[in-house]
């Protein structure tokens, strides 16, 4: 499976992955979270950023890496704590680790503008998600020429293992590949949302819904894992719906999962029917939304979204 020409890339993401995934899990099994305390994602955060872009950049040196975080927050004097707690969880993995290696190793990931080759890294997917206990994930793609080329999802919630796509060779999770489901019935069609309002319209995805006369009660959970949902056949349909104007998706919201979806058979587009376009550097300035399917339906949810007139515009719009 995945016999491709990125051989040492799919290696990397897969390794990689699996350390970021182990010290997240650690940090949210391990710690209680009191209401407010955001200082167990902050660490696992940068925890997983560090990891990553290290074992990124130690193959491939000369990769960009647009990630979500860097380490500013971490220099400030008063977060002696928060740093204290890093090299804790980092010096698991690498015992040698000092705060100095943490933040180049988080660092590596300062990349901003679009180039030929680069990667895109969300250490953390789902932060409210992490600290309910509930889903999240990390994830890994590399953009070539404007194209997801290689995609990886560690859904720690998700049974089965890190799930890894590369474009024209399908997707795998574990040692087998996966599919979307063949459901090409509306009647019989399940979706699935984000857990946060404030990431897509929930009103609007029911009008959808209703529209559409899908009556199951949607599926709502944290991060990319909803892309993993519906590759491995558990849905049908997902919606991330605008929720306000002028706001644009982040590109490591959306490479990683965008490929493991299309190479397991799905279609993912915009709320338009556009494809998703990876050129404009950290955002999907040019797209509306997301809409992902088991590719069976996508024409009929893309209808609905125009007949209904939801995500039409650019973001500004």
């Amino acid at each position: 499976m995945l016999r491709n020409t990125y051989t040492k890339e799919v290696s990397v993401v897969r390794a990689a992955l699996g350390e970021a995934a182990e010290l997240c899990k650690n940090v949210q099994d391990r710690v209680a979270v009191a209401k407010g305390d955001r200082s167990p994602v902050t660490v696992a955060d940068y925890g997983s950023q560090a990891l990553v872009c290290r074992a990124v950049r130690e193959a491939f040196p000369d990769d960009p890496i647009i990630a979500e975080e860097d380490s500013t927050l971490l220099r400030m004097p008063e977060q002696s704590e928060l740093r204290e707690m890093l090299i804790k969880h980092l010096a698991n993995v690498h015992p040698d680790c000092s705060l100095t290696d943490a933040m180049r190793w988080i660092d590596y990931g300062s990349a901003e503008g679009f180039s030929d080759r680069f990667w895109t890294l969300d250490p953390i997917d789902g932060t409210k998600g992490f600290l309910r206990k509930g889903h999240f994930a990390v994830a890994l793609a590399l953009i070539v020429d404007g194209e997801v080329a290689v995609g990886g999802l560690a859904c720690p919630k998700l049974d089965g293992g890190t799930l890894v796509a590369v474009r024209g060779h399908g997707a795998a999770q574990g040692n087998g590949s996966i599919n979307v489901s063949t459901i090409d019935s509306l009647s019989d069609a399940r979706f699935c949302e984000s857990m946060e309002s404030g990431h897509s319209a929930h009103g609007d995805a029911q009008r959808v819904a209703d529209h559409l006369g899908i009556t199951t009660e949607s599926r709502r959970l944290d991060s990319q894992a909803k892309y993993a949902v519906v590759a491995r056949g558990e849905a049908e349909i997902y919606m991330r719906l605008p929720t306000r104007k002028g706001y644009v998706e982040r590109i490591w919201d959306h490479a990683a999962g965008s490929l493991i979806l299309s190479e397991a058979g799905g279609s993912v587009t915009d709320c338009r029917g556009r494809k998703l376009d990876f050129t404009c550097g950290k955002g999907l300035a040019r797209n509306r939304g997301i809409i992902a399917t088991n590719g069976q339906l996508h024409d009929k949810v893309i209808n609905a979204l125009k007949a209904l007139e939801i995500g039409q515009g650019l973001p500004e719009e």
